[in-house]
């Protein structure tokens, strides 16, 4: 009876009480829930943050390897290329010293051969008082032997002869003409010749007899870009010219001949400022710059004898511990002209030996100290950070040091040259340019892509081997040389 009661209860509703109380303690569990889990929300954010940054200094410690590696590679090629260099330089060097000895050789077979020479001369008399026709005969087969061994030596000694009448034509090219023959100026005319083909007196004949149109100026526009002035000098002096000539001049092929050469005085003059010493900083330290090959150690111990002629103390530091033929070259240039040279065992720091060459040249109340620093490519970064390392460490001695950065840079790299002096100027601020080379090459044209580009003063240039041949830069006689229309021999 109370089932059916029940039933019935139920049926009316009364029966729902217990699924609401259920309902009901659901409903309290998941608010306990979402209670604890608002609680631990800014532990389990903590931790997620926590993975994350685990995470990034994974990251970052695998790119601070890889970079190391990189940097690792890039310095083993750096030395493999310097030990190539060196090895090249030491066959070079093999090569002459195995020429000199077979030529020494050959001097000694051409006195063998006179001694053979007289030997067959004996036979001769010996032969003439044999009288038996069997023995005649005997002495006159015995007397063509030797002859033809003798042949042989005269042979070898002629072509001995011409090989040190080589040798010596080879030593000419590199020997400069006697100061007492030709002056400076001379000497420049003789450098340029190459460039000059290009550009200033080889306009002439590119002017002469033509009709100024269109033409004629696209023409103009290709040489200079042949001659390696760059398209933005080159689009500039284009403009510049038609701007500033006269009506005449546009008329008349060699009076624009005339212009164009004022034209290219116009660029090279606000750069050709020459290096002034400032007697007022002891010492006067100068830092030399630049990639391998372009002759800056070469240029450092021209300019120490220049200085040194002066009435100059003068010290050199070899901070080019990288090759060690550097430090050699350094010390060879030190002990010819009896000027002190600081230096360090090969691979040192070079920013350490160069503070070390400071402190002594304090010491030592030095006029001038010319910092030598390993040749660098413009486009190792780490190398380029070394070479800023320097310059601070040089500020850590004296906050004004160095007083001048100077680039050395060769004529005959072209184009490539715009792009060191760029770079170089970029991470140093470079305060001087030397140009070498330009004796040896057509691409002097160079120099005012250079000046107009980057307005750094070009404190000398260089067209010879021998030391007067490094001059101070004079735009207006370097113009004069290159117009004119001498060639002297």
């Amino acid at each position: 009876m109370s089932e059916k009661k029940k039933g019935f209860w139920s049926w009316l509703g009364f029966g729902k009480k217990e699924e609401v109380k259920e309902q009901v303690s659901q409903e309290q569990t998941i608010e306990t829930d979402s209670q604890n889990l608002a609680e631990n929300a800014p532990l389990i954010k903590e931790e997620k943050q926590k993975v994350v940054e685990k995470h990034e200094t994974v990251s970052e410690f695998i790119e601070q390897k890889l970079d190391e590696a990189k940097h690792f590679v890039e310095e083993k090629l750096d030395a493999a290329e310097h030990i190539i260099d060196e090895l090249e330089e030491k066959i070079e060097q093999s090569f002459e010293e195995e020429k000199e000895e077979s030529v020494a050789i050959v001097d000694t077979t051409h006195h063998d051969s006179n001694e053979t020479l007289q030997a067959v001369e004996i036979a001769d008399e010996v032969a003439t008082t044999v009288k038996t026709p069997e023995e005649n005969e005997a002495v006159e087969e015995t007397q063509l032997e030797p002859e033809q061994a003798v042949e042989i030596p005269e042979e070898i000694a002629e072509r001995a002869t011409e090989t040190e009448a080589v040798t010596e034509e080879t030593q000419d090219e590199y020997q400069e003409k006697p100061a007492n023959k030709t002056g400076f100026f001379n000497r420049l005319i003789q450098g340029l010749i190459k460039t000059k083909q290009n550009i200033g007196s080889g306009f002439l004949n590119f002017f002469r007899g033509k009709k100024i149109d269109d033409e004629l100026f696209e023409e103009l526009e290709e040489q200079l870009l042949i001659s390696d002035l760059g398209m933005p000098t080159t689009t500039k002096i284009i403009n510049n010219l038609t701007q500033h000539a006269t009506k005449q001049q546009l008329k008349d092929a060699e009076l624009l001949y005339q212009q164009l050469k004022l034209e290219l005085a116009d660029v090279l003059k606000p750069v050709a400022q020459p290096l002034e010493i400032d007697t007022t900083k002891k010492p006067y330290v100068i830092l030399m710059v630049g990639v391998n090959g372009v002759g800056k150690t070469t240029t450092i111990g021209k300019l120490a004898k220049k200085f040194q002629d002066e009435g100059k103390s003068v010290m050199l530091a070899a901070g080019d511990t990288f090759r060690a033929a550097a430090v050699e070259q350094l010390q060879v240039w030190g002990e010819r002209n009896h000027i002190p040279v600081i230096a360090q065992s090969s691979g040192s720091d070079s920013a350490s030996v160069i503070f070390d060459a400071m402190q002594s040249a304090s010491a030592r109340n030095i006029d001038v100290l010319i910092a030598d620093t390993a040749g660098r490519l413009q486009n190792k970064n780490h190398l380029m950070d070394e070479l800023k390392k320097i310059v601070r460490v040089m500020k850590k001695y004296d906050e004004t040091a160095p007083h001048e950065i100077m680039l050395t840079l060769d004529a005959g790299t072209g184009q490539n040259a715009i792009s060191q002096a760029k770079l170089f100027n970029e991470a140093v601020g470079l305060t001087g340019i030397t140009l070498t080379k330009l004796d040896g090459t057509a691409k002097g044209g160079v120099i005012f892509a250079i000046a107009d580009q980057f307005n750094i003063p070009i404190r000398f240039i260089g067209v010879g081997e021998k030391i007067e041949d490094l001059r101070p830069f004079n735009s207006e006689e370097f113009i004069e040389a290159l117009f004119s229309h001498e060639d002297v021999k």
